[in-house]
């Protein structure tokens, strides 16, 4: 039986469709996702959980995933240094077919079940780290492969697909499933399927982080500075913690080069 990701779209007739019908059968489907999203807040929380305790320990965070769904791990994992400024070695996007494949699609990466994990030794993969696989069919070789390979190194995964009793559901110790439906326009799971995993990993990471420190209230204390809003932002955090005006809290946020820091200090030495 097909994975319900590549099942035929509800809209059989979308070729024959007005630009507006089209654009409003998009953003029907679009909403479906949230709700979808909802019913996995359970098997979420299980994963950050086990994630944080990993990362505590000084562990590391991985991605593993082909085409859209591996893309989708690399944004992930590049957004996390600047945001909350974590080592780049912390949150880590695989891609099958290596990084040439993140601009331009690399035939039959995907089938291959045993590159995953050779990718990952690349990085000295361990005990200690943390492997999501990524996949919208949750069928996919490259990832089933690397989670299978994964559990036999005794190391904790999980995984974020778009299909019930999957089969890399099947081979991970946190499985998130995240039933959306066929998509609007058969099999691009770059539509439905590619917007669900985008909003669980927002949710597994920033959450990760929250827990690990990197947030304050609800304020990126810990963002690289490197602009000219982010240098406005954070001198704006600094000047509510300390009561400085704009510009000694500027000139205190360059020296220290975070929030965190600056404000630490100041309060330090009242």
């Amino acid at each position: 039986m097909l994975p319900i990701t590549e099942q035929d779209s509800l809209y059989p007739n979308l070729s024959s469709l007005n630009t507006k019908e089209i654009i409003s059968a998009i953003n029907t489907e679009d909403q479906k996702v949230a709700i979808a999203v909802e019913k996995e807040i359970n098997s979420i929380s299980l994963l950050v959980d086990h994630l944080v305790l990993k990362m505590e320990a000084g562990g590391r965070l991985f991605y593993i995933g082909a085409g859209t769904s591996g893309r989708l791990g690399i944004l992930d994992a590049s957004e996390c240094p600047p945001t909350y400024g974590v080592p780049h070695g912390l949150v880590i996007g695989i891609i099958a077919g290596g990084d040439s494949a993140i601009r331009k699609a690399v035939e039959f990466a995907e089938d291959d079940t045993n590159q995953a994990i050779l990718d990952l030794m690349e990085y000295g993969i361990n005990e200690n780290d943390f492997v999501v696989g990524l996949s919208a069919s949750g069928s996919t070789p490259y990832v089933y492969g690397g989670l299978l390979a994964c559990r036999s190194k005794n190391i904790k995964t999980a995984c974020i697909c778009c299909s019930k009793s999957s089969k890399i559901g099947n081979v991970s110790d946190f499985p998130v499933e995240v039933e959306v439906g066929p998509e609007i326009i058969t099999g691009s799971t770059r539509m439905k399927a590619g917007t669900a995993q985008k909003m669980v990993l927002n949710m597994v990471t920033s959450t990760a982080m929250v827990k690990l420190g990197k947030v304050e209230g609800s304020k990126m204390v810990n963002m690289q500075l490197s602009n000219h809003k982010l240098i406005d932002r954070g001198t704006r955090m600094v000047l509510e913690q300390t009561g400085l005006d704009y510009e000694k809290s500027k000139s205190l946020l360059i020296q220290f080069g975070s929030v965190k820091l600056a404000v630490d200090f100041f309060k330090a030495n009242l």
